[in-house]
């Protein structure tokens, strides 16, 4: 009976994950947000133990503080970007014999996509040493679209797109009351979309060029792992491993002709696209029976994404790269929770993150740069089986330019300088659903 509900509870979970869109509000294109309950404390403490099994996405040694035979939690998080570039874009009056520049200011509008993005947690104690969980996440995500795809600056980004789902099976062992011990693997399903001009369109006779359009998908594997430390009954310290993961992209690129540039052609392409591995550090220290304080470190392991090349399917020979080469990211936050009554418990805090991205590097896809967030949060707990937790946060982006020029690793000369600054902000919504037998 109890195995066919976790399978049904499993399966729904899986069909709804893969519906989530991707709105990259984390470091580069990662998503933070894979739990309610943490969202209100600005995932301060997001790798220790709590009434949450949620945080086994980052220590997957903390589900062993579970005190029911089964657990499950569906976490919902509504993510409202706004990122909009205004400045302007040179490019030369003619692709064929250039005789001057053409300057042209723009303001893309906001391309941030709104998103949908849903998380799920099971947990079975199998005794009173063993324990066994599963996650279901979109670990990593973007989804940017100027509102006039034929903008000036088109060459460097009509739209794009990153998709992911992971699935992490872990197995946690209680050594002691003080020490427990986590490891788990990682399945992970990515898809990659991203369209953009050959050209400026404000250079005449561009529009008559066909654009070119990267599609691919594939899956990859990695671990986690993680281990929980408690030195006292009021202190807790995690720490908490999830690997990159090196999944196999196959897919198609469609671009201009070599031989007639009026035409489009479409090769088959492949390449290794790595996502980052992460080290979040956590602690929690309850200062009364009512109140505790939270804190986290997370370092993401962003440079390893260098450049990945695009080889022809059929000949292996280098078709073009993907020009990351990212810095790593840093992440810091401090927060604190308040037990109102036994029913409701409140929680705040505040974070800033470091971005992998700066102006050197920065895209008109990704105008990615430091932030600061503060959030809020509740839990309520209906009956000793079901339990809500919500969750808000509002990000404010830090002054961020836009540099496109010669020099930059993505800078075009048919596509011209693109220069000019990123206005950003993000509210996030989040709302879960708890229940323990």
């Amino acid at each position: 009976m109890w195995a066919t509900k976790k399978l049904v509870l499993l399966t729904s979970t899986a069909v709804a994950a893969s519906l989530a869109a991707s709105a990259a509000v984390a470091g580069g294109f990662a998503l933070r947000e894979q739990s309610a309950y943490y969202q209100g404390t600005s995932f301060a403490g997001n790798g220790t133990s709590s009434d949450s099994i949620s945080s086994m996405f980052w220590n997957p040694a903390t589900i062993t503080a579970a005190k029911d035979k089964i657990n499950f939690e569906a976490h919902n998080t509504f993510i409202i970007p706004r990122s909009e570039i205004t400045g302007t874009n040179v490019v030369p009056n003619s692709l064929t014999t250039p005789t001057g520049l053409i300057s042209t200011t723009f303001n893309t509008g906001d391309i941030g996509q709104d998103a949908f993005v849903p998380s799920s947690y099971t947990s079975y104690n199998f005794n009173d040493k063993v324990f066994l969980g599963v996650g279901i996440n979109g670990a990593f995500g973007l989804a940017t679209k100027p509102k006039d795809t034929n903008w000036t600056g088109a060459g460097y980004n009509r739209s794009s797109k990153i998709f992911s789902l992971n699935v992490n099976p872990v197995a946690s062992y209680k050594i002691n009351e003080m020490w427990s011990v986590g490891v788990g693997a990682q399945i992970q399903y990515a898809d990659i979309r991203l369209t953009n001009a050959s050209a400026s369109p404000t250079i005449p006779g561009a529009s008559l060029i066909p654009g070119q359009q990267l599609d691919g998908d594939g899956t990859g594997f990695g671990v986690t792992a993680g281990v929980s430390f408690r030195p006292t009954a009021k202190t807790e310290i995690g720490i908490g491993y999830r690997s990159a993961i090196f999944t196999d992209i196959d897919g198609t690129i469609v671009a201009p002709s070599p031989t007639n540039p009026f035409v489009s052609q479409t090769l088959g392409v492949k390449t290794v696209l790595s996502t980052p591995d992460m080290i979040t550090v956590s602690a929690k220290q309850s200062i009364t029976d009512d109140i505790r304080v939270l804190g986290t470190f997370e370092w993401t392991n962003w440079s390893r994404l260098k450049q990945p090349r695009l080889e022809s399917t059929a000949t292996g020979a280098t078709v073009t790269t993907l020009p990351f080469n990212y810095d790593d990211g840093f992440f810091v936050a401090l927060g604190g929770e308040y037990d109102f009554n036994d029913k409701l418990t409140l929680r705040a805090g505040a974070a800033y993150e470091w971005s992998p991205i700066d102006t050197e590097i920065r895209s008109a896809r990704l105008p990615d740069n430091d932030r600061l967030w503060l959030s809020a949060g509740a839990s309520y707990t209906y009956n000793k089986h079901v339990s809500f937790d919500v969750g808000y946060t509002h990000i404010f982006g830090a002054d961020t330019d836009l540099n496109l020029t010669p020099g930059h690793q993505d800078y075009s000369a048919s596509k011209g300088s693109l220069t000019g600054s990123v206005d950003s902000a993000v509210d996030i919504l989040t709302a879960s659903l708890r229940v323990k037998f």
